[in-house]
């Protein structure tokens, strides 16, 4: 078919028409959207899980003569008398790791009553020890392979690089192959990698072994949600896209807090064997979800397409207009006279040029090109402040698995408050809002916490049980309203990029910006470091970061209730 005539079916067969005859978010839609949620509940979990299964778990030194041999006790009254370590403002002691004091003399071990170990029984001396008592039942990697002390942390810390490394190359990976061969395939192997490597990083045998499958797992991992994000947009009518999203998200929000519930599945590999086995039973998708429609239009699949729609039409119990399926007739008709393809990838060398072409037309676009631009720095900022923000989290304390499982449930209100701004504010607005309020936030939260000295008759009535000043309650709102904008901003800029790409790129562009965004976030690990220079000096970062980010937005153009872009061309126009 000649450009003319391929450029006008895809005008007769523009599927945001299509959707107003079908239904926009029928039954079909909703059937195939609970289906593509789903296996992100266990994406969401996996891409966490390496917080629990390569955690440190609380632990000192095993003390001969004091500790009992069957049942040690983690907190004994007697340990601050035989381990060094630090006393709280509360009276709270926290013992050293890896390090006891010398005793005396040459007792043998058990020479002293249990549990009425004195400090006359120890000098100042302090030494090593490899022996070790636990404060809880918790079990990961550094038991399993002995990776306690200061010299082995870098191993702990070693796995989230390998983990965010992972993510890159996968989110990049998947988001091309989806573009060439399919959304609902590329999805279905991410889901299966990921299940299956995951599988293999829970029989482990060694340290290495494990960062090798970490590895891989993250790079499945990583394609679940964009290509199930990708599905769901392109899957509903542009009333719905939003919705399409921020569902998406509360699925995704509710995942990461699932790994709260791993205080009850306190071993590592039965943790990653939980997640990773059910998402094995997704390989039925592959007769049950179906391919993209637009994507199918996009490569002229047209009677591939048509078979879809005319199924989504008697799900739906609407009924398709005559001239839409002569329109369908009529171009299957036109592509039988195009010349044969063969299996041995000719067709597909085709498809490849289509991208490329389209690539090369955004590139010699200097609107398209200062666009993406903004887009990939927002994308940045989001990943930095996003995670720079959960690192900065030591306000919260309490139980760890509780408070995982907060902090991530603190996300569906961002998220309820994206789907608001996307439908009152339009996309540019909602964006530029959630960014300004988490600058806004972070930086009122750096100066609340220079002036903490200075709050101090704000001090509870109840101080000796709880020495929190206003202040203190002040930084924790203060932090979990900003996390509540970033995380907001989050979910408005995925949509917002997607309905920003031409059809043959966008979910390659999305995996571009959610790849360079990756990057950004190991950034993150690094910005609480700057404290020691200035102690609010990483919220201040985080806050200016979200202003210039939010102040950029207000350059793109707005695309709420504005077909999605099939071509580079309509791309350029949602600017005019």
């Amino acid at each position: 078919m000649s450009a003319p005539a391929a450029a006008a079916a895809s005008a007769v067969l523009d599927f945001d028409d299509i959707l107003a005859e079908i239904g926009e978010f029928g039954r079909f839609q909703r059937r195939n959207y609970l289906l593509i949620c789903l296996p992100v509940l266990f994406a969401a979990a996996n891409s966490l899980s390496y917080v629990f299964t390569a955690g440190s778990p609380t632990y000192r030194c095993y003390v001969p003569g004091c500790d009992s041999l069957d049942n040690p006790n983690y907190g004994a009254d007697w340990v601050s008398i035989a381990v060094p370590g630090s006393w709280s403002k509360r009276g709270q002691f926290t013992p050293s790791t890896c390090d006891r004091f010398v005793a005396k003399g040459s007792e043998p071990e058990g020479s002293w009553p249990l549990y009425q170990c004195s400090a006359d029984n120890f000098t100042a001396e302090t030494e090593r020890c490899r022996q070790f008592v636990y404060g809880s039942s918790e079990r990961t990697i550094v038991q399993q392979w002995r990776l306690q002390c200061q010299e082995n942390l870098w191993k702990l810390a070693f796995v989230g690089t390998v983990h965010f490394a992972g993510l890159v190359v996968g989110t990049a990976l998947s988001g091309y192959l989806a573009d060439r061969y399919g959304r609902k395939h590329v999805f279905l192997i991410c889901i299966l990698f990921m299940a299956l490597t995951g599988v293999a990083q829970a029989l482990s045998w060694d340290y290495i072994s494990f960062l090798v499958f970490a590895l891989l797992n993250a790079v499945g991992t990583s394609g679940v949600y964009p290509l199930a994000f990708i599905i769901g947009v392109e899957m509903v009518g542009p009333r719905k896209r939003e919705m399409s999203s921020i569902v998406l998200n509360y699925f995704y929000a509710v995942g990461e807090a699932l790994l709260g519930l791993s205080v009850f599945l306190p071993d590592w590999r039965q943790l990653q064997l939980v997640l990773s086995i059910p998402p094995l039973i997704c390989v039925v998708y592959f007769w049950l979800v179906p391919e993209s429609v637009r994507w199918l239009l996009a490569r002229n699949r047209r009677e591939q397409a048509g078979n879809i729609i005319r199924r989504a039409a008697k799900v739906n119990r609407r009924d398709i207009s005559i001239e839409l399926m002569a329109s369908f007739k009529q171009q299957e008709l036109e592509a039988e006279t195009e010349p044969a393809y063969s299996a041995e990838g000719v067709l597909t060398e085709r498809e490849d040029n289509r991208i490329w072409l389209a690539i090369k037309q955004v590139a010699g676009t200097h609107i398209l090109m200062a666009r993406y631009a903004i887009l990939l720095l927002i994308w940045a900022v989001n990943a930095i402040v996003y995670y720079g923000l959960s690192l900065n989290a030591t306000s919260l304390s309490g139980n760890k698995y509780l408070n995982f499982a907060l902090v991530c449930l603190v996300e569906i209100p961002g998220y309820s408050l994206a789907w608001l701004f996307l439908r009152r504010l339009g996309r540019r607005l909602a964006l530029s809002g959630s960014l300004l309020l988490c600058s806004v936030t972070c930086v009122a939260s750096g100066f609340v916490t220079l002036a903490q000295g200075d709050w101090i008759p704000c001090k509870a009535a109840i101080e000796g049980r709880h020495s929190w000043s206003c202040a203190n309650w002040l930084v924790v709102t203060l932090f979990l309203v900003g996390k509540l904008g970033i995380t907001s901003s989050f979910a408005v800029i995925y949509t917002f990029t997607a309905e920003m790409m031409p059809t043959v790129i966008r979910s390659g562009g999305v995996g571009v910006m959610s790849t360079f965004a990756r990057f950004g976030a190991m950034l993150a690990p690094f910005v609480p470091l700057l404290a020691t220079y200035y102690e609010p000096l990483p919220l201040l970062l985080f806050g200016g970061l979200s202003l210039v980010a939010g102040l950029l937005s207000l350059l793109l153009p707005e695309t709420f209730n504005r077909k999605l872009p099939d071509t580079v061309e309509e791309a350029i126009a949602l600017g005019k």
